[in-house]
């Protein structure tokens, strides 16, 4: 591990931004759809536990619209009492698995942010070609003034005045962090990209946000956290039906550069984007966090500075979205190897990266908060020879081995630390919110050690008073040898010196 931190190190020296106009106040967010959702109310709450226990302070969570309406039309008598704007008129239990996690996050202090998005029920989009993947034909054409509808129910389910049907009759508890639409220049999640040379994905996605944005204020939600976008980092310069679009491209389009074009009277009939920040996944895939895409449409971590510099532009010149909007980054994350041989990096290393990738999150002044995406290894398929990549199809980027065996990058995240060439910064991640507000300062102790580990000596303490617990503060002059913080017995992951 040290040999990979030292030669990081050393191609860092000269990229790693100056944090003076940073963002200390960054919420720190954790996706595991996997595990909040379809295992069970125990491995929910145990894992809500975990993540409360590491710092975790916003859960975010896929609300799948063909999920929710999974058998609402299922026979003639549903059909003839089925509202698509009424969460009534649903399957019941196809809300429990969001109606007890609300409940479960409100328990443990957690903030619950959720994103709602195709694929549509059958019955909701258009019918897709023959010859297309199963996930594709899916995500085809949903009908955006039924994804409106959805959005309604949703929005009044969860407003913080509805009480369930089941689970004893209780007033949900009311959410109010959300978007619309996951990764739509993907089209596994909206399709198809391209049609007949216009790219549809941001003509659908754009009439899907201002619809669902007018339901979501009809519901009480018009002053909630509400973040647009969502967009994937990568894409294609091809212009298939299938073929990903790169975000700033999409971005583009979307927002109706050029102020005319396909759907674009619909900022006419809706009004600008009325968001809160612009959602972004950050993912450079096996690349280190500050090694930027050779193209100059996508956007990784290593570049998400690009985002608010076009985001302004275009406000500008457009007048669709309001300037200076604030950045969220929903998804992250770094896939193994163990277990993965095929997309994976060594775990040494997933740990390094995440904790650059939460630093350069940081460095950014208009980045409101970052997600680790998982907690947990996804299980492999089951079927498929155990050699082969189609057995590592799920996703490896969690902060533990499917089981519960931590990684290194588990430590790194509830006790990020890095050694910059002026300073150090880390985070208390795994400390409570706002403690200097209430008279407690927490310290934090550097330690040196000139042999490799074997003995520790203490040669700095600094007050942490940041409400979030990040600390940036002098490095100290030492010799040769590794450097960690403590607190309380609880050490991060040493850095060379």
């Amino acid at each position: 591990m040290t040999r990979l931190v030292v030669a990081a190190l050393a191609a860092l020296v000269l990229v790693l931004p100056a944090t003076a106009a940073a963002s200390p106040h960054q919420v720190s967010m954790m996706m595991d759809d996997d595990l909040l959702l379809y295992r069970g109310d125990a491995v929910r709450d145990q894992t809500m536990q975990r993540m409360k226990q590491i710092g975790v302070d916003v859960v975010r969570v896929t609300v799948l619209w063909s999920v929710v309406a999974d058998k609402a039309r299922s026979t003639p008598q549903r059909r003839r009492r089925f509202d698509p704007r009424n969460p009534r008129t649903y399957p019941p239990l196809n809300w429990d698995r969001y109606d007890r996690l609300v409940r479960s996050a409100q328990t443990l202090s957690l903030g619950v942010y959720f994103n709602l998005t195709p694929p549509a029920p059958s019955w909701a989009r258009r019918r897709a070609p023959r010859g297309l993947r199963t996930a594709v034909k899916r995500a085809w054409k949903p009908k955006p003034a039924e994804f409106a509808k959805f959005v309604e129910a949703v929005g009044r389910r969860y407003s913080g005045r509805y009480r369930d049907e089941n689970d004893g009759r209780q007033i949900l508890p009311r959410v109010s962090i959300w978007s619309l639409l996951n990764e739509p220049n993907q089209a596994g999640w909206l399709a198809p990209q391209w049609e007949r040379g216009r790219m549809y994905s941001a003509i659908a996605a754009r009439e899907m946000f201002l619809r669902g944005r007018a339901a979501l204020d009809r519901t009480g939600h018009r002053h909630d956290q509400v973040f647009f976008g969502e967009t994937a980092p990568l894409g294609s310069s091809r212009k298939g039906q299938r073929s990903p679009v790169r975000p700033k491209k999409w971005l583009r389009a979307f927002l109706c550069e050029n102020r005319r074009g396909p759907g674009c009277s619909a900022f006419g009939r809706y009004g600008p984007v009325r968001a809160t920040a612009y959602a972004h996944h950050p993912y450079t895939k096996d690349r280190s966090p500050t090694r930027r895409d050779s193209h100059r449409d996508s956007v990784t971590m290593a570049n998400i500075g690009d985002l608010g510099v076009l985001l302004d532009r275009l406000a500008r010149r457009t007048r669709n979205v309001r300037a200076g909007l604030p950045l969220q980054l929903t998804e992250f994350g770094f896939e193994t190897n163990p277990p993965d041989r095929f997309s994976g990096i060594p775990l040494e290393r997933q740990a390094e990266w995440n904790v650059l990738g939460e630093f350069l999150a940081y460095a950014n002044p208009r980045v409101q908060g970052i997600t680790q995406f998982l907690l947990t290894d996804v299980p492999p398929v089951r079927g498929k020879p155990r050699n082969s990549k189609a057995y590592w199809f799920t996703y490896q980027s969690g902060l533990q081995f499917h089981g519960g065996a931590p990684k290194p990058a588990l430590n790194a995240y509830y006790f990020p630390f890095l050694v910059r060439p002026g300073d150090v910064w880390g985070q208390l991640k795994f400390r409570p919110n706002n403690l200097p507000a209430a008279g407690i300062v927490d310290t934090v102790v550097l330690q040196h050690s000139a042999d490799g580990g074997a003995t520790w000596t203490d040669v700095a303490a600094h007050q942490v008073t940041n409400p979030m617990g990040f600390f940036q503060v002098p490095r100290p002059p030492v010799g040769p040898g590794l450097l960690r913080a403590s607190f309380m017995g609880l050490t991060s992951l040493p850095q060379p010196v």
